[in-house]
């Protein structure tokens, strides 16, 4: 039985490998848009520095030394890791001078965050308080990546608009989440699985948020069209009205 549940936590974990890695590459439409537009617009870079923190602290809490059976979790989070390095410093490159700052200062402290966990889990903490530890810390910083987003579901109550909030990518924390959540219910991890359940939760939120503004987007962009079409037929109206007066002003004159 026990072999049973491992090989199934081992599928899941596989396919949260394969969710995860289209969950971190999802956002490179909005940095294709960035790169074109040479502007990051209203976008965020917060999720993305907050993202790059917990890959680290996860990656190194998958590690044998620290937790055993989590390796996947380690490859996908140091793979991840590196993707949004990429990512935040692409967002630093085209962000305002006001914002290259803000993003300059959480990245150093991140890196620092992270060098300091890594130290303080080696030197002063063995085995279940070293796993005690290190879980706590990824935990509590992947909760922080989870609620990230908040800043962006904000804009989007505000603006009833979705256009800053990709659907993918709020779908590709729900498949995500829930795999990993499951994965660690079958291993019996209550850090991963605690991390994946509020991420789960908050990815649904930004789902029903989609639904609920998706259609009046759709709606703003009709009746823009409308309004834009209305104004077009007042002008050729008007520039029709002008010709026929125009004409009929020539023939006045001719007739003189």
């Amino acid at each position: 039985m026990g072999g049973l549940v491992h090989t199934i936590q081992f599928v899941f974990g596989i396919v949260g490998n394969a969710a995860t890695l289209f969950l971190f590459l999802v956002p490179t439409f909005t940095f294709k848009r960035i790169i074109e537009n040479k502007s990051t617009e209203q976008f965020s870079g917060i999720p993305y520095v907050m993202t790059f923190l917990n890959c680290l602290l996860s990656a190194w809490y998958g590690l044998p030394f620290i937790t055993s059976n989590n390796i996947l979790i380690a490859t996908i989070n140091g793979a991840g890791a590196v993707i949004e390095l990429i990512y935040v410093l692409i967002f630093f490159l085209y962000a305002p001078n006001k914002q290259k700052g803000k993003i300059l200062a959480m990245l150093i402290l991140v890196i620092l965050a992270f060098a300091a966990a890594a130290v303080i889990s080696v030197l002063a903490f063995h085995g279940k308080n070293r796993q005690l530890f290190c879980g706590t810390a990824a935990t509590i910083f992947s909760i922080v990546m989870y609620a990230s987003p908040m800043s962006i579901i904000r804009l989007v109550i505000k603006t009833k608009s979705v256009e800053y909030m990709p659907f993918f990518l709020s779908f590709a924390v729900v498949v995500s989440c829930s795999c990993w959540f499951t994965y660690a219910m079958l291993g019996m991890d209550p850090f991963v699985g605690i991390s994946t359940g509020v991420g789960l939760a908050l990815g649904i939120v930004q789902l029903i948020l989609y639904f609920i503004y998706c259609d009046k987007k759709i709606l703003n962009k009709k009746a823009s069209a409308t309004d834009e079409s209305l104004q077009n037929m007042g002008n050729d109206y008007s520039n029709n009205v002008k010709c026929y007066n125009d004409e009929k002003q020539s023939n006045f004159h001719e007739q003189v």
